[in-house]
Parts: C-alpha cells; structure tokens; sequence
C-alpha cells in the first residue's frame, strides 16, 4: 500500500509541476483562453540582451507546435504573454518591435502593415518591471492589445498578428533561444 501511496503522490506532483512553467519568476499557466476558445501553453522563454534580463514570454495556442510557420498559419485564437522583468521606455518597445518586423517581412509587406503597426505603437507607454503586455487574436476581431488587464484596442486582420508573431518565430527573430522555448523545444 505505501508504495502505491508514493506512486500517487509523485503522479501528483508532477502534474501539478506541468500545470504552469516559470520563467525568471514569471509563472505561466498551461492552459487559458480567448473568449471562448481554450488555449494550451505552447512554449515559455525568457528575452535577454546583454546578458540583462528583459522579459518573460509565452505563447498560447489552440493545438501545440513546434513548427514556426505551421504556429504563424495556425487558424483560431492565439495568445502571446510578454511580462517586463525590467523598465521599459516605449520607445524602447517600437524600436525592438519595429526592427523584428523590418528584419522578417520584405519592404512591401512592412509599407502594408505600417498603418496598423503605428497603430500598436500609439497604444505602447513605457513599461515598468513587472508591467504585462498581452497580444490576443480574435478571430472575429484581430489582435487586442492589453497592458496591465486593460484594453487599450484592437487592430484588424490576422495578417497582422502572424507580422507580429514573425518577430519571434520567424526566420531572423529577436532571439533563437527565445524562438526555441516559445515553440516548446526548450525549456
């Protein structure tokens, strides 16, 4: 009998252990949802630049994948978590987003999304450590920006939120490492 009670209870512990993934302290549950739609935790990683720490991510899915353009075409709703782990001017974040834009699409695609990626720009204000920046793609809307639990607004197409998920998956992303634990090649 104890070694079935052991048995159980390293079962317990391991499901609780695959229940959320912590990066840098940043705790990532392993499933959630946009609207209606349940999402599984695709990959978690950590964002570095000079050895500093500059924040935490994770990317939910409807089905898992460790295909980057299979992730980027995936139908349905998607969700990436970016959780600063240091403060960040606003300035900061467009001039990141905007060179793994420029870096992943040629110079017509980027003059195509420039309207709505200013559009996203216009919505960024610096970013304190600890401060949370979600992207959501609603299928029936487009991508919804969130700071901090508040909408600040959504920017139509899903074109646009496979732009954005290029910067980290695509074939120059911000960083390989990061682009590896997003899709859930590494931990």
């Amino acid at each position: 009998m104890s070694r079935f009670l052991t048995l159980l209870c390293l079962l317990l512990v391991s499901m609780t252990a695959l229940a959320e993934r912590d990066v840098a302290g940043v705790r990532f549950a392993d499933r959630t949802s946009v609207g209606n739609a349940p999402l599984l935790l695709n990959g978690a990683g950590l964002r570095t630049r000079f050895m500093f720490k500059v924040y935490a991510a994770g990317l939910y899915l409807p089905a898992r994948s460790a295909e980057p353009e299979a992730v980027i075409a995936m139908p349905g709703a998607k969700r990436l978590e970016i959780h600063a782990l240091r403060d960040l001017k606003a300035s900061q974040l467009t001039e990141a987003l905007q060179d793994g834009l420029a870096a992943n699409h040629s110079e017509q695609e980027l003059a195509r999304l420039q309207p709505r990626v200013n559009q996203l720009f216009a919505l960024f204000t610096d970013a304190e450590k600890g401060a949370e920046l979600v992207l959501e793609y609603w299928p029936e809307d487009g991508t919804r920006v969130i700071a901090n639990g508040e909408l600040g607004g959504v920017i139509e197409g899903a074109d646009f939120f496979s732009a954005l998920l290029r910067i980290w998956l695509g074939e120059k992303p911000a960083q390989g490492r990061l682009k590896e634990a997003l899709l859930g090649l590494s931990e």
